[in-house]
């Protein structure tokens, strides 16, 4: 790129997509996204969490891969071999619901096709989405390393689900067995519990009479399903309870099919619960379930695959589970086996992809016994190998861990992988194989047929950070970049995605996974809703992009973002970043066109004006708090101070005051210092910008002082580290300097005065030198004259003046004031520095800030707490002055 960098100004404008396609391709050229392996240094290395084939890439993807992004950046300037590994997921159930939409549209189901045709679909919208995902993650300027690009069903990620799979198997950890799972009646699979969103509903309890079969007594159960009685196998009472003491074991009918069914004892039957009689329903719930093991009773299944009944259900044979409960109560009533109906709300279990009410199941399905996997991986982090950011997930995590069930891992769909397990049809032993075997590895029969289920999506997820880098062959890169070194991923995966890792990493490696739990919160619109296509808030990425740049996005997710919460993202944060990229553009054009062709040299000399050494001194210590809060992954909080100290202190005043320089031809040129102060203000900037300041970059590298050690590309330049370079004299002094320049421009616009109207002032200080050094700014700027710079006043006697107490300068502006509109404005400023102080004690109070802020952070705000305190007083004595 620099041989071809054009030696004019920058355009007058900056244009987004001029730039940013032909700086990525000359990134990609150079190669710079792929590490070297140099075993002299540790790699950091992130895997990125995989975007499912189901489409285009969100918001969620967009804060994804800026966070990612930022660290890979940040590192590679640190010059350690950095891996981003990209790469996407197979997403089961989720394609599957995208390819079924689609054959439904052409008026045709799955097993119309077959298998081997839906296969072959399946992959063609998987490679189309892949592609896509893969352009629109360059479109956000993402630098990860697409020569190592996975798919978790390429023939890598495959083998070691199989290895896994059946080395799990081979130690019992992996079993077949009938337990209850939830079954989705539209995507006509099984579920884990974390598939499954509970939602409360409004419903009832419907209490039903069950005949006494020999006699003409009942026994009234209640229930919120009524049309499961058809799936009952036993009334179950408690014991103790003296109500039905006489009647346990003896027999009622179940109504509408008169099915008898016995009155058993079970301790765990709460006697206060309803009626005290409790239905069991063993196929289609768990507690009942569980009972029935005890007591050995039938398991009958009253649904199909699609939740219509079967031939369980006699007359209702046929029918839907919701219109069969509404057939089936009129029946009841008209019976005279209703005795009442109850109003009910209650959590209802909903598939967390197609949001249809679940059905809990007794099925055989394939299980992961998680209990032993889970002691490791709770280990892990409680003894600080694994460390989780936010430290309040620590809590969630090892609660959930230490509360675990087995894993359900087969889902009854075609798309995905296939479970290595091979039934005999002579034996009927299963056969675990990696490789498809030939014969039984029992009986040695050629008569086996594969199991035709495949693993839930997450069981290959789980294995992702080992699996993408060639386990379970002993691969150079395994040996070199795992463990990885952070895993960013959201929140609310915590326990689908970053806990089966840990296991599962640890299972297969020996070894953690990752060393970093980096978990950001969910993206919501302005008003902090969530983000949803019926509210019509979604905003697309890559609109985004071309209405505003990608760095301008990449700018407003990270906007106010603090690890494990929420953003709210709007017009409003978008703007502000392509208004900043542009604020920056037109600085640097700036100084690009007063640099000459070639600066001679950027050494400073020992002797500088104070406003260079007050920048330098800024610029450094900026430099310190950037590196801490990077360290600290307080990304929001490290873009919120280099955008403060690039718009504010550089563009609004340093470069105006260098102006004042340009412009007079006095003391020594600022132009070594504009071009040093840009040049790290870049790099500073550029993991979170990298398209703009790259651009900016080239074209002034071209005006500085040849270098042969200079790289060819912002990108592998190193990150500025604090040099020490500081001084709290000048700081103080330009500080003054601003202040009292802003109070003056304040009055202005209150005043409703042109910006070209001057008007007078009178400065009263005790150092009145050191402020007529600054003369020339505060004319300039201020648009001040005549100006009167004075010792302090003994009396004060401008009641028709405005005045203004900065620090310990008195700025006097002899503009016709209204007195009690100027009360009122100092009570307003009374109210703010009020409020401000108290915002400060709070966090200067709170215990997490103090522990994870780096320590400048903290000394930052404790002086920010001084400050506001003393202005707040001096308020206070102006106002006593104007009673």
């Amino acid at each position: 790129m620099t041989e071809t960098a054009h030696r004019e100004d920058l355009p007058k404008a900056y244009e987004p997509g001029q730039v940013e396609r032909r700086t990525y391709q000359f990134w990609l050229d150079k190669g710079y996204f792929t590490p070297r392996i140099d075993h002299a240094r540790q790699p950091f290395v992130i895997i990125m969490p995989p975007p499912n084939v189901t489409g285009e890439l969100h918001l969620g993807h967009a804060l994804t891969a800026t966070l990612e992004d930022i660290m890979t950046r940040w590192h590679r300037m640190k010059g350690e071999p950095t891996l981003w590994l990209p790469g996407t997921d197979h997403a089961g159930i989720a394609t599957q619901v995208v390819l079924e939409r689609q054959l439904a549209a052409e008026g045709l189901t799955r097993h119309q096709v077959r298998r081997e045709e839906f296969e072959r679909r399946a992959w063609q919208w998987a490679n189309t989405c892949r592609q896509n995902i893969i352009e629109q993650h360059k479109r956000i300027g993402v630098s990860c390393d697409w020569s190592r690009d996975r798919f978790t069903l390429d023939e890598g990620p495959s083998r070691a689900v199989a290895t896994t799979f059946v080395r799990l198997y081979n130690k019992g950890l992996i079993y077949r067995g009938e337990r209850i799972i939830n079954w989705c009646p539209r995507c006509q699979t099984a579920l884990s519990d974390l598939e499954v969103v509970h939602k409360e509903i409004g419903g009832h309890f419907y209490y039903i009479k069950y005949p006494m079969v020999g006699n003409s007594g009942y026994v009234t159960v209640a229930t919120t399903r009524p049309e499961t009685m058809f799936g009952d196998t036993a009334v179950a009472v408690n014991p103790e309870d003296k109500r039905y003491t006489s009647m346990i074991g003896k027999t009622v009918a179940i109504p509408v099919i008169n099915r008898p069914i016995p009155i058993i004892a079970d301790s765990a039957v709460d006697i206060e619960s309803g009626t005290g009689a409790l239905k069991i329903t063993p196929s289609h719930d768990p507690v009942d379930f569980e009972v029935s093991q005890r007591h050995n009773l039938p398991l009958v299944n009253i649904f199909r695959p699609d939740a219509t009944l079967n031939e369980e259900a006699g007359p209702y044979q046929g029918c839907d589970r919701f219109e069969c409960r509404q057939a089936l109560l009129e029946q009841l009533e008209k019976e005279g086996l209703l005795l009442r109906i109850e109003p009910h709300v209650h959590a209802v279990g909903h598939c967390v992809r197609c949001d249809t009410i679940v059905e809990p199941w007794a099925s055989k399905q394939w299980f992961v016994k998680t209990r032993p996997l889970a002691g490791p991986a709770i280990k892990a982090v409680v003894d600080g190998r694994i460390t989780i950011i936010p430290e309040q997930f620590t809590r969630v995590y090892l609660h959930w861990m230490e509360n675990i069930r087995d894993w359900c891992i087969s889902r009854q769909l075609w798309w995905g992988h296939r479970i290595p397990v091979w039934y005999c049809q002579d034996c009927n032993e299963p056969t675990a194989a990696v490789e498809p075997p030939q014969k039984c590895a029992h009986c040695g029969s050629a008569r086996i047929y594969q199991e035709s289920d495949v693993l839930d999506t997450w069981f290959s997820s789980a294995l992702w950070p080992h699996s993408t880098l060639g386990w379970p062959e002993d691969t150079e890169d395994l040996r070199y970049f795992y463990p990885t070194t952070v895993m960013e991923t959201g929140y609310d995966i915590l326990f689908f995605w970053v806990a089966r890792m840990i296991m599962m990493g640890l299972e297969n490696t020996g070894d953690i996974p990752f060393r970093w739990v980096y978990l950001h919160g969910l993206i919501r619109d302005e008003r902090r809703e969530k983000m949803s296509k019926i509210k019509g808030n979604v905003i697309n990425p890559l609109d985004t992009i071309e209405q505003y740049g990608a760095d301008a996005l990449r700018f407003a997710v990270i906007t106010g973002s603090s690890p494990g919460n929420d953003i709210p993202l709007g017009t409003g944060k978008l703007e502000a970043g392509r208004n900043f990229a542009n604020k920056l553009w037109n600085a640097a054009r700036f100084v690009i066109r007063s640099l000459p062709e070639r600066l001679e040299s950027v050494a400073l000399p020992q002797e500088l004006p104070v406003e260079d050494r007050w920048i330098l001194s800024r610029l450094d210590r900026l430099t310190e708090r950037a590196n801490g809060l990077l360290e600290a992954f307080l990304f929001g909080e490290a873009q919120g101070e280099i955008y403060e100290f690039i718009w504010d202190e550089f563009c609004d005043w340093y470069i105006e005051l260098a102006k004042i320089r340009l412009n007079q031809r006095i003391g020594p040129s600022p132009l070594p210092v504009l071009a040093q102060t840009l040049e790290t203000s870049l790099r500073l900037l550029h993991p979170f910008m990298p398209f703009v300041t790259e651009e900016i970059w080239q074209k002034l590298i071209s005006h500085l002082p040849a270098d042969e050690t200079r790289p060819e590309s912002l990108m592998i330049a190193p990150y500025p580290a604090p040099t020490g370079r500081r001084d709290s004299a000048a700081e103080e002094e330009i500080g003054l300097l601003i202040d009292v320049i802003r109070s003056i421009r304040n009055a202005r616009a209150e005043s409703r005065l042109s910006p070209s109207q001057r008007i007078e002032a009178r400065i009263h200080t005790a150092n009145p030198s050191a402020m007529e050094c600054h003369r020339q700014a505060i004319e300039a700027l201020a648009r001040v004259q005549p100006l009167a710079i004075l010792e302090p006043r003994k009396q004060k006697t401008d009641k028709g003046a405005q005045v203004m107490l900065v620090r310990d300068v008195e700025v006097v502006l002899p503009l016709a004031v209204d007195l009690e509109a100027e009360r009122e404005r100092l009570r307003k400023d009374r109210e703010v520095l009020e409020a401000r102080i108290a915002a400060l004690r709070a966090r200067l109070d709170d215990e997490a800030f103090l522990s994870r802020a780096p320590a400048a952070i903290v000394e930052k705000e404790r002086a920010k707490l001084t400050d506001a305190q003393a202005r707040l007083e001096k308020v206070g004595r102006r106002l006593a002055e104007l009673r």
